[in-house]
Formats: C-alpha cells, structure tokens, sequence
C-alpha cells in the first residue's frame, strides 16, 4: 500500500499583509498552497486598505490571516503568561535580545515575537518563514522550539548590516533565502564564510498569463509613463519630474502617472507645480491589482528613478505586457533589465540621462516594440512566477525534510 505524506506545513510571518506595495507576497502564498504546501499566515500589521480597495483574492485572505496587532489584550497576557511559565530561560532570552533594539522597538518586538509564537504553538507549526518581519521572527526562535527562515529583500538591511544585525539572524536561521544575487552577495559578505551554505537564491516572478502583452500604439499621442512605486525618497521621484521637465521644454507632449503614496507625496505635488508640469501629471494614489493592470495597459513605458531597489516587481509585471522600461542601474535591477536588449538603463540621479532614454523610447517605435517583445522573452526564461515558486517549494521541503 502506498504511504500518504501530510503536506509541508509552515507559518509564513509577514509585515503588512495584503498590502499594495507587496503583492508578490499574495503571490508566493497562493502557489505555495497549489504545490501542496500548508503556509498559514500571520501579519504584524492589518492590511493598508479596506476591504472595498480589495481584489477579491486579497479579501479572501484577510479572512484566514491571524494579525497580530489585532491581538486581543486577554489573549496577549495569557501568550506571555503561558509562555513564561513553561519556557521560563528562554522567555528572559528572548526579552534581553529585544532589548538590544532599544527598549521601544525592542519591547514592541518582543510583544509580537511572543504572540506569534503562542499562536504557532497552538497550531503546531514548527517552522516560521518571514518577509520584512526579521527582527521579530528572530525572536520567535530565540524564545519557542521552532526553526527559522528569513526572505531578505535590501536594500536597506544591507546598507546597516550591523545595525539590523543581519549576521546574527543568518546564524540564528536554519536557512536564509535572497531574491537577487545582488542579495546573495550581500548576505555573504555580512554574515561570514562558515554561513555561505545556508545562503539559496529565490528570485521572485509574476504570471505571464495575468500579464499579458498590451495593444502596441506606434504613435502615441501623449507619450504616457507610469512609475509604479512608494512615493518616497528612496524612489528618486524628483529625479523623474526634473526629466519631466527637461523632456516638456523640448515641446514634447508627455503624460506621466504615479501608482503609489507615501511620504514624499506633498513635496512632490509642491516639486510640479513650481515646474508648471500639474497639467501632465497625476497621482493615482495606492491602487489594487485590477486596477494597476488598467494602468499598464494604458502606458507607452513605465520608468523608475530609485536611488536603491531590491528586485522591483513592477519591472517584471511591465515588462511581462511588453511595456519598454527605463531603470536606474542600482542593485538588482541590472539582473532583469540588460541595458539595450530588452529595457535601458540610466545613472542613478541623472535626470538628463533619464530624459535622454525616455526621449529615445519616444522617437523610436521600433525600439519600444523590440525591447518589449525581448522584454516578455526574458520574464518567460528567468522571472515566470509557477517555476519560480516551484523553486522555493523544493527549498522548503530539502531544508525542512533534512
């Protein structure tokens, strides 16, 4: 008789959950599960926006995610209650390496760290895997009997290794997984050589059947731009209105499109208005997937302007619909745009040189329609979502099985 084994079964501990700056986290959820993988999800935060916001994947999945935050007072006194009497060392272990993050965060880590742990506990979950929530999953395996792995992203954890103490949670993970090579370069040099072992590149992906190929318009009339992206300054979205400008006083009939919010939203509404570009900009303001589909479909090319990046997502869902794209060569973006092959690459902070590789894709619609189709091309070979994930999955099951 054959034997039958019970699905791989894991928490995955997440920041903010769903969010609109993070979907690929949906994503990497919902194939996880249609591989066979039992992930159970906790969010430090509740989600960014309401329900009616929501797509209807998104909806479903607030239903079924245990948010911590949310936590009610009596449940949360009796997590550390349980938890101090019945893991007494740890539980002291655990407070005085929160501590170490000053006494705020540190107490506020601490907390959360407990919580999630009570709640795997009661679940029987073994194994925690996190994105953006580190330092409190680092905690979980000081204080409960669970093995853990930590998604980084940088680029900001890599700019202060020490300070985000990045060495510390490596050794303290059963494995560590980083979405670029960029990444894997960074962990390795932080953490140590007797660490490299641990390190697995998992690189992210979209699914190419959501994203399909737009309808090419060879002469568009505006030139309509989209940057998908937090409207911070890590974005260098500044960069982007002074290309704006640049390209505007050439008399060039231009349109471009922020999907996103943030901080830098007012300075940059102030930054267009003292250009007198108000005319040829909008903020759409955080929007849901259907919503961002609408906004690709509707774009001639979508350009970021970013001082730093991880392994930007929106490159791959524009780029997956053909969309030509114009990227600052920081960190991992030169590992899925190959300048003047399926994409350009610009110096970061160069607004002129920003304006001058817009200003091609616009008087050239044979190189907007190649580096498109070349585009789509790369994301089928290296960043297709399914055989992506199937990776990750295979991580899971050798690191977790051994």
């Amino acid at each position: 008789m054959e034997s039958t084994r019970s699905p791989l079964k894991m928490a995955y501990l997440l920041s903010q959950y769903p969010a609109v700056n993070h979907v690929f986290m949906l994503r990497e959820v919902s194939f996880l599960r249609q591989l066979g993988l039992d992930i159970q999800v906790a969010s430090i935060r509740s989600p960014d926006r309401d329900p009616a916001s929501m797509t209807t994947a998104e909806q479903a999945e607030t239903r079924s995610t245990y948010y911590v935050k949310s936590t009610g007072l009596f449940q949360l006194v009796l997590a550390h209650a349980h938890t101090l009497v019945s893991r007494p060392g740890h539980y002291i272990r655990g407070l005085a390496g929160a501590l170490r993050h000053g006494p705020l965060y540190g107490l506020f880590y601490f907390t959360e760290a407990v919580a999630v742990g009570y709640w795997m506990k009661r679940r029987e979950l073994t194994h925690v895997h996190t994105h953006y929530a580190a330092s409190v999953g680092f905690l979980v395996g000081r204080i409960f009997p669970v093995t853990l792995s930590i998604a980084f992203h940088g680029p900001a954890e890599f700019e202060d290794p020490a300070g985000s103490r990045l060495a510390e949670k490596v050794q303290a993970s059963l494995f560590c997984c980083a979405i670029s090579r960029y990444g894997v370069s960074q962990l390795m040099y932080a953490c140590g050589y007797p660490e490299w072992p641990k390190v697995e590149l998992t690189t992210l992906g979209v699914d190419p059947n959501r994203f399909q190929p737009r309808p090419f318009r060879p002469s568009p009339s505006p030139f309509r731009i989209v940057c998908a992206a937090r409207l911070a300054p890590v974005k260098g979205q500044h960069v982007l209105i002074a290309a704006m400008a640049v390209l505007v006083k050439e008399g060039r009939h231009i349109r471009l499109r922020f999907a996103g919010d943030g901080p830098d939203r007012i300075a940059l509404r102030q930054d267009i208005e003292k250009r007198g570009l108000s005319d040829g900009v909008s903020f759409e303001g955080n929007v849901n997937q259907d919503k961002l589909l609408e906004l690709y479909r509707e774009s001639d090319a979508l350009v970021l302007s970013s001082f730093a990046e991880g392994l930007p997502v929106v490159l791959m869902e524009a780029m997956a619909m053909e969309i030509p794209c114009v990227a600052p060569w920081v960190n991992g973006i030169p590992e899925i745009v190959t300048h003047e092959t399926d994409g350009l690459l610009v110096p970061p902070g160069d607004a002129e040189a920003l304006a001058r590789a817009i200003g091609r894709l616009m008087d050239d619609a044979e190189l907007r329609r190649t580096l498109g189709q070349r585009a789509r091309l790369k994301i089928l070979e290296k960043f297709d979502l399914r055989r992506n994930t199937e990776h990750l999955a295979d991580v899971f099951r050798r690191r977790l099985n051994a």
